[in-house]
């Protein structure tokens, strides 16, 4: 229970009182980010359903994207913004690790958060009425999946900062039970399930080397990065899976 209630203090906002914390404990609560990011997407499909009586589908899905952002505290965003000003930069791997600890925004990172929201809004509101749980659960559970599996499959770019405290105590384990709660995550979703892990598979691998050609390794920005890349890429692919390969369970 510590470590489920660790891994949602960091990755939400919820007022999670917990007493001094060992860096070995922040790797072993990785197992629960799945299941903390299902967590999100319920809270998230709730209040869309409790909106689709009263309000229109542009406006709960503009609801539920800054759901998204709000319930997180914006974390995941402001590392995709770090990340694509630092990886696109044209620099020495240091000088990029340099503007990716930077505070302000560069027109890569705008460039880049300005896409991601408008592509995740567009998805959000193609989600078909009925399958719209299923949808958010899977996009919350497999986001935070694509955090567990880039932090033990790849290297970090510092020895030191938040990124390393999680990577020096996360392993094979917490990958483990952690792809065993994303798959109970997407149970909902059918056959499209299946298909959404393998795409949040490649495109986290894909990030991964990418990002350790560019600075040697991964950071917390780029392990928030990847999982607003895959929730997005989730989103957009379920309706042509659903359509392609059944529905999945009606709430």
């Amino acid at each position: 229970m510590r470590s489920f209630l660790l891994a949602l203090q960091f990755l939400s906002i919820a007022p999670i009182p917990v007493r001094p914390v060992a860096e070995d404990e922040l790797g072993r609560s990785m197992r629960w980010f799945p299941a903390v990011g299902a967590l999100l997407g319920a809270c998230v499909a709730f209040v869309d359903w409790l909106l689709t009586p009263i309000t229109t589908p542009e406006i709960r899905s503009v609801v539920a994207l800054a759901l998204l952002a709000v319930l997180t505290g914006g974390l995941h965003l402001d590392g995709l913004m770090d990340a694509c000003d630092g990886l696109f930069a044209l620099a020495s791997r240091e000088r990029r690790l340099e503007i990716m600890a930077d505070s302000r925004v560069g027109s890569f990172g705008l460039v880049g958060a300005a896409v991601t929201i408008l592509l995740k809004y567009a998805a959000i509101l193609a989600l078909p009425m009925g399958t719209r749980v299923a949808g958010f659960i899977a996009m919350g559970a497999l986001s935070r999946w694509s955090m567990v599996y880039a932090t033990v499959g790849f290297p970090a770019a510092r020895p030191e900062g938040l990124g390393q405290a999680y990577k020096s105590a996360a392993g094979r384990p917490e990958l483990a039970i952690a792809t065993v709660i994303v798959i109970l995550a997407l149970a909902p979703s059918g056959a499209a399930g299946a298909v959404v892990l393998a795409i949040g598979l490649a495109l986290t691998a894909l990030a991964g080397r990418y990002a350790s050609q560019r600075i040697g390794g991964l950071n917390g920005d780029l392990y928030g990065a990847i999982s607003e890349v895959v929730e997005v890429a989730v989103a957009i692919a379920l309706p042509p899976l659903w359509r392609l390969l059944g529905s999945p369970l009606v709430f």
